[in-house]
């Protein structure tokens, strides 16, 4: 069944997968309103695509998380689902002994979306149907050692995913996640020129095609290798995929 006719809250919606899924499903006959700090975006990204809606927010900030979600449960009534796609990803040197970028990484990544669902739940609980979508890694199965609040921040995500699922198993909310391999965004800085890294598009379209069906867990074939790790060798797989980082 399409995914169509939805209310949809996307974080992190000014670029990015962020962005090319709130611009997808638009096109899919939902109502997207796409969430950032930043308003110079939100509005290139609303005036590029007509009838989508656009919030300030910043995920670093309870308070913030508290104001907004009342103003959207005001202005968006028919509001029945939410992606969680904002986050950052940052390189860490462990040996250097700080906290400050783990405890940021920790509290968009991980607090953020807990916030939101939290806020906005009472909400969707009155809604006659609806989806929460969490944006997880293949990172959360196998970790790459210069990311590892990165890293356990989307292991937190997925763990949190199956648990927020199985509590609304006898309501009307679905809980999905969608798991992404390396995908060539700037989440780290400018598009990487890897082939390694999936193609934006590429991923996107294999994406939406699953959100259609019904699958609980979002895997396009790239990341299937990093989510299926750990049945296997994980060691193995972890070694491997660090040490061809470390070149």
């Amino acid at each position: 069944m399409a995914f169509t006719g939805n209310t949809i809250l996307i974080t992190g919606g000014t670029s990015g997968i962020g962005r090319a899924l709130a611009e997808v499903l638009q096109a899919k006959s939902n109502h997207v309103i796409i969430a950032g700090r930043r308003k110079q975006l939100l509005d290139e990204v609303t005036r590029a695509n007509p009838g989508m809606s656009a919030i300030e927010l910043n995920m670093d900030d309870a308070a913030d998380i508290a104001r907004v979600s009342a103003q959207l449960t005001q202005s968006f009534p028919a509001l029945n689902a939410v992606i969680h796609n904002a986050g950052i990803m940052r390189p860490e040197d462990l040996k250097k002994g700080e906290v400050e970028t783990a405890e940021a990484i920790i509290t968009t990544n991980l607090l953020g979306p807990i916030r939101l669902t939290a806020a906005l739940m009472p909400h969707l609980l009155r809604q006659p149907s609806g989806t929460i979508f969490t944006v997880s890694s293949g990172l959360a199965f196998v970790p790459l050692a210069f990311t590892p609040t990165y890293n356990a921040t989307k292991a937190a995500i997925h763990s949190y995913t199956m648990s927020l699922r199985y509590q609304l198993r006898d309501t009307g909310l679905r809980v999905r996640e969608i798991i992404p391999p390396w995908v060539a965004t700037e989440l780290m800085g400018p598009v990487p020129d890897d082939p390694r890294a999936m193609p934006l598009a590429d991923f996107i379209r294999e994406t939406v095609q699953l959100i259609d069906t019904d699958a609980d867990e979002i895997t396009v074939e790239r990341v299937l290798p990093l989510r299926n790790a750990p049945k296997g060798d994980e060691y193995a797989f972890f070694k491997n995929l660090n040490d061809a980082f470390s070149h």
